[in-house]
């Protein structure tokens, strides 16, 4: 940590997630003490199994839109609905939790002088014009539409954000986490690898949603969970900054992937298009390489094997046992 022998306390805001999990064990790994905060809205607490073996991680169930319960010298803030089957799901807190948590943030900071990390989305960008997307492209999004909660409320984070940080000095690092990967993502988060992944396992064809050619750009969670590390330490930041994987792949080339890492073959079936939702999504990262020296290690196919064996796993664990049979 570079700080003698004092260890720096780090509140990670959405700390049962699938990100969110994953960066509370990289903290701990780096010698932090690591408080975790969630409500549990969409968090699961098998995420932090690992993490709550260890003595330096304390667990707080709790809400970011409350005044923050703890001291620290920073802030990770991953706390909100991030797929639209749970944001859509109760739209008034995921707005709400995006919104007054910043704001929370702003008046913890105020008072704290803390580091602020905070995680936003490529969902910013809407369904951009804009291809590969950077930075300073103002998105396309619909403001009235049914993931507006999620976009929109991402948005006016970043502007309470940025403001505090031009105004007041504050020491604020937005990210933009573009679509990410891995073990521990939730099975029914509707995104398109834990889809694919619960239906091959589940010997079930297969959705494509529109023509499949859709196109994503997939970063697997480690080096996801580099970039934010790095984003918290490094001296020099210019916010926001892009987090995720340019390597592009259409929805279709993915099932085929999936495919062959399962080793089965399935039907492919299709269904229209959900509403708003983006046809390209591709992070021009040149900023994150400049500041952060961040780039994708990962590949797809090794990233989608280790992802599958973690879906089996917990899907079979799932599963009850069949009934032994007594002696007659």
């Amino acid at each position: 940590m570079g700080l003698g022998s004092v260890r720096q306390t780090v509140l990670v805001t959405g700390a049962a997630g699938f990100i969110g999990s994953h960066l509370v064990d990289r903290l701990l790994a780096e010698g932090y003490e690591v408080v975790g905060l969630d409500n549990l809205m969409t968090g699961d607490l098998t995420n932090l199994d690992n993490a709550r073996r260890e003595p330096h991680f304390h667990l707080q169930i709790g809400d970011v839109r409350e005044p923050l319960p703890v001291y620290a010298e920073i802030i990770f803030n991953m706390a909100c609905p991030a797929s639209p089957v749970h944001y859509q799901a109760d739209p008034y807190a995921t707005v709400t939790t995006s919104a007054l948590g910043a704001i929370r943030l702003v008046e913890h900071a105020r008072r704290r002088r803390c580091r602020v990390v905070h995680a936003s989305t490529s969902e910013v960008y809407g369904d951009p014009l804009m291809h590969p997307q950077r930075e300073e492209y103002w998105g396309n999004v619909n403001c009235a539409g049914e993931r507006a909660c999620y976009d929109e409320g991402k948005r006016v984070a970043e502007t309470i954000l940025m403001d505090e940080r031009r105004t007041q000095g504050a020491d604020v690092r937005i990210v933009r986490i573009f679509n990410t990967y891995g073990p521990r993502m939730a099975f029914n988060d509707g995104r398109v690898v834990s889809n694919f992944l619960t239906q091959v396992l589940e010997n079930k064809p297969i959705t494509l949603y529109g023509d499949g050619q859709q196109t994503r750009s997939f970063c697997f969670v480690s080096d996801l969970v580099e970039g934010l590390f790095r984003a918290a330490t490094v001296d020099e930041f210019d916010p926001p900054i892009n987090l995720g994987n340019p390597t592009e792949c259409t929805v279709a080339d993915l099932a085929q992937v999936v495919m062959r890492v399962s080793g089965q073959k399935v039907d492919l079936i299709r269904q229209p298009l959900p509403a708003d939702d983006p046809k390209k999504r591709c992070p021009d990262i040149s900023k994150a390489k400049k500041y952060l020296g961040f780039e994708p290690k990962v590949r797809l196919e090794d990233g989608i094997r280790k992802t599958f064996d973690d879906f089996k796993a917990r899907l079979a664990r799932r599963k009850p046992s069949a009934p032994t049979q007594g002696k007659p």
